[in-house]
């Protein structure tokens, strides 16, 4: 098989764009084209991912590669002056944490993974700072090779899991553990966030990741990397909680929504932290609704902080109907509306149609729902 050249992906991404068939991508880019035309595909899908849209990935590798917002942060966390990447995909966490360490290495038992890491960390201009190794990140010889102060692993998740533990995971961060902890006490670890923190047999951090308000990821430091028990962050403002267990709970409730609203980083929840951020706050917040998808908290006065995912007035509340909203919506000049509700996803559509039938406003309605309630809001 011939050497895939650059021109040759652009090529393919034009075609693609101009929606050419695959006869006519076939004819065109020659005996590699399904290689050729699946990077194209995965270069303009990973618009949103990555700075660049010049890197090497197949879709598999695209969907697992870390998003470039959070690979830097986490590389200017931990600044590590050596560190392997276990099993690194495509290696884009890598590449960033190369940007600071002397000596990194990239592992993987997929050779073209392996391939694309390295066409990525020349884009890059961190390739000379990387060794790529091929082969099982698990078995003595690869172990032998490295020499590494920290190691990181970003395992694979099985899309089919009842409850997500360590040992389901791909490569296992239990047996990660086994074959290098000779090596170092520094491991880095992404977990899915969902999985119960007693279920992780060490000592460390657990540090949730908002990424553009949405939940992205867990990792887990060991304890040499640790800052804290918990964290949370917001991507890509840069904003971080910690636990502290000193401070004086002043989480309090209430039963009717206020004149704002606020909404809660899931990662600020799924961290325990909802306590750190009233304190971090600068405002008499009260909580109204704790989902699993969405948290709320309200207050009489105007609150801004960074550490809300997004903050509303409340326009008004009416019965939780399509028909009322609407009406509601209606009468006050709504155009638009947004729901911000827990609803299937084959009801969404069709919900929203309803609510939004006859708008002629210019205006954008948020709509929750509190009990039997819609709390209609406007974003801050």
């Amino acid at each position: 098989m011939s050497e895939i050249k650059e021109e040759q992906i652009n090529l393919a991404v034009e075609m693609l764009r101009r929606g050419l068939d695959e006869k006519k991508l076939r004819a065109k880019l020659g005996e590699n084209w399904e290689e050729i035309v699946e990077i194209a595909r995965a270069r303009i899908r990973a618009r949103d991912k990555f700075s660049r849209d010049d890197l090497w990935m197949d879709l598999e590798g695209l969907r697992y590669a870390t998003h470039e917002v959070v690979a830097r942060y986490r590389a200017e966390r931990v600044k590590p002056e050596s560190i392997a990447d276990v099993s690194c995909g495509i290696g884009i966490q890598l590449i960033f944490f190369a940007k600071y360490a002397r000596e990194a290495y990239a592992i993987d038992i997929d050779e073209r993974k392996l391939f694309y890491a390295r066409k990525n960390a020349e884009k890059y201009g961190v390739a000379d700072r990387i060794r790529f190794i091929h082969g099982d990140s698990l078995s003595k010889e690869v172990v032998e090779q490295v020499n590494a102060d920290v190691i990181f692993s970003d395992p694979a998740r099985p899309p089919e899991m009842p409850e997500r533990r360590l040992e389901d995971l791909l490569p296992s961060p239990l047996e990660v553990y086994e074959a290098y902890k000779a090596k170092t006490d520094a491991f880095i670890f992404d977990l899915p966030p969902q999985i119960r923190r007693e279920r992780v047999p060490w000592k460390g951090e657990f540090e949730y990741i908002d990424l553009f308000g949405h939940l992205n990821r867990l990792t887990f430091y060991f304890e040499p990397l640790a800052k804290a028990e918990r964290s949370a962050v917001m991507l890509p403002k840069g904003v971080r909680l910690e636990s502290d267990p000193n401070l004086e709970n002043i989480v309090t409730w209430t039963e009717e929504p206020k004149a704002y609203l606020h909404e809660i980083p899931q990662a600020v929840d799924y961290a325990d932290l909802i306590n750190e951020l009233f304190h971090a706050v600068n405002g008499n917040l009260e909580m109204l609704l704790r989902e699993k998808r969405r948290v709320l908290a309200t207050s009489d006065e105007k609150i801004e902080s960074d550490y809300f995912k997004r903050s509303y007035v409340i326009v008004g509340v009416t019965k939780f109907h399509p028909l009322r909203i609407n009406d509601f919506l209606r009468k006050e000049g709504f155009g638009r509306a947004t729901l911000r509700i827990s609803i299937p996803e084959n009801e969404y559509w069709r919900f929203r149609k309803r609510i939004e039938a006859n708008l002629k406003g210019e205006r954008r309605a948020f709509v929750f729902q509190f009990k039997d309630k819609a709390i209609i809001a406007e974003a801050l």
